[in-house]
């Protein structure tokens, strides 16, 4: 897995860092683009769940971009508590269309990058996949409930964040939104993420065909 470092340029004109796994593949069904965990608690692009995202992602011919949200590495700013890291996000994914034009792009976050991406709006966007992400740290409903792409939530069965029921009942209005539990694992997730993140890749990129 040989990762490509660039930086970007938001819209409020931050520089961010980030790093491009491209595929070899002949045929690139989507890139993937991915927020990291909550930055004040160590979180940043290098996270083993972030990087098991990536694995996944070109194990099955995608390319991916892993962000530094504002604050973190060598990205410029601070951080802004989930807000303006929504526009790290969406310059991650205005790169997707110099790598691979057209393309589409399935959104990706861990913990805090996961509700991060649900609040991220893109004309490619057509799915999102959440690891674990907190019911505390959504006080409004995010952008994508109510999008028709599909959402696939994967959370840990002993998540000391979250709960099965909190989260099934915060999602019960969303579209096209499923729950799936990641069995002897808590919001660490410590093991089994690259199989998870295969398999729920594997179900969204199955709508794209």
């Amino acid at each position: 897995m040989l990762a490509e470092t660039v930086y970007l340029e938001t819209i409020d004109g931050v520089t961010i860092e980030a790093d491009i796994i491209r595929s070899q593949a002949a045929i690139i069904p989507a890139t993937v683009v991915i927020g990291h965990p909550h930055p004040l608690y160590g979180g940043d692009r290098f996270n083993h769940v972030v990087q098991a995202i990536q694995r996944a992602a070109e194990s099955l011919g995608c390319h991916s971009i892993a962000v530094d949200f504002r604050g973190v590495g060598e990205s410029m700013a601070t951080h802004d508590n989930g807000d303006s890291e929504r526009l790290d996000l969406a310059a991650a994914c205005e790169l997707v269309d110099l790598l691979e034009p057209d393309n589409p792009i399935i959104m990706a976050g861990y913990s805090f990058g996961a509700v991060v991406g649900l609040n991220v709006s893109h004309p490619y966007i057509c799915g999102w996949l959440s690891f674990a992400p907190p019911t505390t740290m959504m006080a409004s409903t995010p952008l994508a409930a109510h999008n028709h792409h599909p959402k696939v939530l994967l959370l840990p069965e002993h998540d000391q964040f979250t709960s099965e029921q909190q989260l099934r009942d915060m999602t019960s209005t969303w579209n096209n939104t499923q729950i799936e539990m990641l069995q002897s694992v808590d919001h660490s997730i410590a093991v089994g993420a690259k199989m998870a993140a295969t398999n729920a890749l594997s179900a969204l990129l199955a709508t794209l065909r």
